[in-house]
């Protein structure tokens, strides 16, 4: 009996190992036959560097010179009557490397730069006897990738990948936490996993994301680290664990929030789905897990000229109250890409045929004043055109010829991040001086549920947030449009100015001093090593920080200064190492303008307008330039003398006007009075002449 009763319990296990091991795209598998009695096969155990020799992309790349463009390695095999399955490791992955065995193509690489190990279907009768070759790429562009080993396993995914069982639990201590769950193999790389389907799951090579702090996972023998994080403001748990074949451990993780953020919501201004942009992999599903999961209070859908909205999916998937979702628009034109947001459910797309930007600008808003309208990726070149090229935009001045009329501008997308990551810092710095007090934000544009994070890039938007599934929209457009926001990539900076007012104030009335105070902040997984404070783009004070990973409040820094003689706009900067952990990594640049990297992570803040002459407006470098002009002329001695009392924001806005041709071509008397100009007035009217010279666009 004691046998009989034995037997039962292990036939019992092992119908439940099997029962749950199907993908939502994969039958339940059968054991492996006879014919697949070698379980595994090593093809080539060694990692190989493909790629352009002698033309690394990048520069951690110079010392490891590339193989080649293509990856081949013959072995010998038995025709396989059943599915087999690749296993690859990989890296830098950013084109698509096609994978063919025999000739034929069986599937890609995975397009993301992560170490990942990354599984393939190998059909039945794709092996032949006798001697068989694997080979990987080549794209049709540049791009260096990592592979290798490689190896093969004469069983079906399901079973290949799910030998043994991770239960993994996180909670904040007491409750169940949506969060994301990173396993990493031994070797450092993203895990091959295998989930069964599940509406709460989203998963990935070495991802899971759960919208409800719960996730089985299949794995293959081995010893792993399981991570678990949940955005910005929570902390990061880990878990070293070894696991047999047959196995099933519970790995419990708790996780707290770590950063304080009240009355302030954290936004993406940018999300796509695969549903409905038509590229990507993250369903509509997917994408409200990895939302719950890495806490994002006020995600806008922007799919491609379509108008998605989440409110019933978010429903059946018992989300509705992590989040308020907002129906928007990515309105993708032929001379640049704008979010706009929010739409009623009833409204149609804008048109985005419109190529005149006033014409469409107008045609987006549509009378609607709560709108908000955002100038994506400036820098980045779609089809023909970039919005910030030098044919289009002034760097020093903030000129932007196609016009204005948006409210904001992105200043990180950490789906299209810049060699230079300060770069369009300093384009919105220009737009300001010129006058248009325009919005900073941060936003993912994520299009997938591990490749590119959403949320990494956020802004934290001022308002009620207590119950985050009623959030109210009309004042978070509102404060959006006002500035009252604050732009965050692994950090956030808080300002003030004489301990009243914020981000997107006008700090008036004033004595002869001002206290300025900076904080900043961020989770025990990021440090913050500077802070910076700009007035009109021009940095005036900088302090090191030294943080030891402490969470929440990493550095406040106050100071005392004079009133400045004429209104200044206040940002605070804080900035640090990036962070490179494969629980968060920070993306290589979408369009590198450089070989070398270093990511940073940032906090950033919006002005702060402090109303130096006390009449209860603020007035931009532009304004006083023209005023300067109208009073001193343009007789260069005069001029130079009545600049020297304003910054070099207004004489580089002044040496503009002086020149409406923008050629910069000056006569000799101008010239030589330069030379003897205030400092001040030199360096102004240089940064004018630095933005007219070639290749502007790329620094």
């Amino acid at each position: 009996m004691l046998i009989l009763r034995s037997l039962v319990v292990f036939l019992l296990a092992l119908a439940a190992q099997f029962g749950d091991s199907a993908n939502a795209d994969e039958p339940h598998p059968q054991p492996a036959t006879p014919n697949a009695v070698l379980a595994q096969r090593v093809l080539d155990p060694a990692r190989h560097h493909l790629g352009t020799p002698g033309d690394p992309e990048w520069s951690d790349f110079a010392n490891d010179r590339a193989e080649g463009r293509t990856w081949q390695v013959r072995f010998s095999a038995e025709p396989n009557t059943d599915e087999a399955t690749l296993f690859i490791r990989q890296r830098d992955v950013k084109l698509d490397w096609d994978v063919r065995l025999n000739g034929r193509t069986i599937g890609k690489l995975v397009t993301n730069e992560a170490d990942l190990v990354h599984t393939l279907k190998v059909p039945s009768g794709a092996l032949r006897k006798g001697e068989n070759e694997l080979a990987i790429g080549p794209p049709s562009g540049r791009d260096d990738i990592v592979v290798g080993p490689c190896s093969l396993v004469f069983e079906p995914r399901a079973l290949a990948v799910n030998k043994a069982t991770l239960d993994v639990r996180v909670t904040d201590g007491q409750e169940k936490l949506p969060c994301r769950i990173t396993v990493v193999d031994e070797n450092g790389a993203l895990a091959a996993l295998f989930t069964t389907p599940d509406p709460h799951l989203a998963a990935r090579a070495g991802v899971v994301y759960t919208s409800n702090g719960q996730a089985r996972i299949g794995v293959r023998p081995g010893r792993y680290t399981v991570y678990a994080t949940r955005g910005f403001e929570y902390g990061m748990a880990q878990r070293s664990v070894t696991i047999a074949s047959g196995q099933t451990l519970d790995v419990p993780l708790s996780i707290t929030r770590e950063v304080p953020t009240p009355s302030l919501a954290a936004c993406d201004t940018h999300v796509h789905t695969l549903t409905h942009s038509g590229h990507g992999d993250a369903s509509v599903e997917e994408r409200l897990v990895t939302l719950a999961g890495e806490g994002i209070e006020v995600p806008i859908a922007t799919d491609h000229n379509h108008l998605t909205d989440y409110r019933d999916a978010s429903a059946r998937l018992g989300v509705q109250e992590r989040f308020t979702p907002v129906i928007g628009d990515e309105v993708t034109t032929r001379k640049g890409h704008f979010n706009a947001f929010p739409f009623a459910p009833t409204e149609s797309a804008p048109d985005a045929s419109i190529e005149d930007w006033p014409k469409l600008l107008r045609g987006i808003r549509d009378g609607n004043e709560s709108r908000v309208i955002v100038l994506n990726h400036p820098r980045d070149l779609h089809g023909t055109f970039r919005p910030f090229d030098p044919a289009n935009f002034n760097s020093a001045t903030g000129d932007l010829r196609p016009g204005t009329g948006f409210d904001a501008v992105e200043l990180f997308n950490s789906g299209a991040m810049q060699s230079d990551p300060t770069r369009v810092l300093r384009d919105w710095f220009a737009l300001w001086n010129h006058g248009h007090l325009i919005t900073a934000v941060g936003a993912s544009d994520s299009h997938d549920v591990s490749r590119y994070i959403v949320g990494q890039a956020r802004t934290y938007v001022a308002c009620d947030d207590s119950q985050p599934g009623r959030i109210d929209i009309v004042e978070v457009s509102h404060s959006l449009r006002d500035g009252r926001a604050l732009v965050s990539l692994g950090l956030l900076a808080r300002l003030s100015v004489n301990d009243q007012f914020e981000a997107g104030s006008l700090a008036t009335p004033l004595g002869s001093e001002l206290r300025v105070s900076v904080t900043v902040l961020g989770p025990s997984w990021t440090r913050a090593d500077r802070v910076e404070l700009f007035a009109n783009g021009i940095k005036i004070r900088e302090a090191r920080i030294e943080d030891d990973g402490r969470a929440g409040q990493k550095a406040r820094f106050d100071w005392t200064m004079p009133r400045p003689s004429q209104d200044v706009a206040l940002v605070a900067v804080a900035s640090g190492p990036g962070v490179t952990a494969p629980y968060w990594p920070i993306p290589r640049p979408y369009q590198p303008t450089s070989k070398d990297w270093q990511p940073r992570v940032f906090g950033i803040t919006n002005p702060i307008r402090v109303d130096a002459d006390g009449d209860g407006q603020w007035f931009s470098p532009r304004y006083y330039a023209q005023f300067a002009i109208e009073l001193a002329g343009t007789e260069p001695s005069s001029l130079f003398r009545f600049l020297a009392r304003f910054d070099e924001a207004v004489a580089t806005q002044a040496a503009a006007l002086c020149h409406p041709s923008g050629t910069g071509e000056r006569g000799e008397e101008f010239a030589k009075a330069l030379k003897s100009a205030p400092e001040v007035v030199r360096r102004g009217f240089a940064a004018y002449e630095q933005s007219l010279a070639p290749g502007t666009a790329e620094r």
